[in-house]
């Protein structure tokens, strides 16, 4: 990790930096989902593609609301390198009781692939633990192979999806971990 690397909670005068970030991402994987409709029974699987060549995905959500919706988040870490903001994660509480909802992990694209988002994620279990929330819970798109990879390697486990859940009708991925 470079030299001057921390985390800590953002204040007011981050946001427009980390809002600005490039939230979109590239992947050469997806999960794709296949639903079966039955007359009595739905059957749905999930299964991991490779696709044949990379491809952009943009950020499922627009960004700016960050500028509006930070205060209502029950922490907004922020990854900075010295000054320089290098990444956020930003967590709700709920939907559960003692349960947490990580709803956006950013790295800035000039710090993608150093350890930035685990270190994030690192950083909201123990500030969870420090508040006696028992479960976390992270969402991603199906596309975001970056993300599932994250998810998986800082101990969450897959955990449920929903269709059309994001505004472009994209699929959302849950992930869960018990602290």
């Amino acid at each position: 990790m470079r030299e001057g690397f921390h985390i800590r909670q953002a204040i007011s005068s981050d946001i427009k930096a980390l809002a600005g970030m490039d939230h979109g991402y590239s992947t050469d994987h997806v999960w794709q989902l296949a639903l079966q409709r039955g007359s009595d029974e739905i059957k749905a699987s999930l299964r991991e593609v490779r696709l044949p060549r990379p491809m952009q995905v943009s950020y499922p959500r627009n960004p700016e609301r960050l500028l509006d919706e930070w205060t209502d988040k029950a922490v907004l870490l922020m990854a900075a390198i010295g000054e320089d903001p290098a990444g956020y994660l930003s967590l709700l509480f709920g939907p559960a009781d003692e349960s947490g909802w990580i709803t956006d992990v950013v790295v800035d694209l000039r710090y993608r692939r150093q350890g930035i988002g685990q270190k994030l994620v690192g950083a909201a279990k123990e500030w969870a633990r420090q508040r006696q929330i028992v479960k976390l819970f992270i969402e991603m798109q199906s596309k975001n192979y970056p993300g599932i990879r994250l998810a998986q390697k800082t101990g969450f486990t897959f955990a449920g999806f929903s269709d059309m859940y994001y505004p472009d009708q994209d699929i959302v991925l849950l992930f869960a971990l018990e602290l």
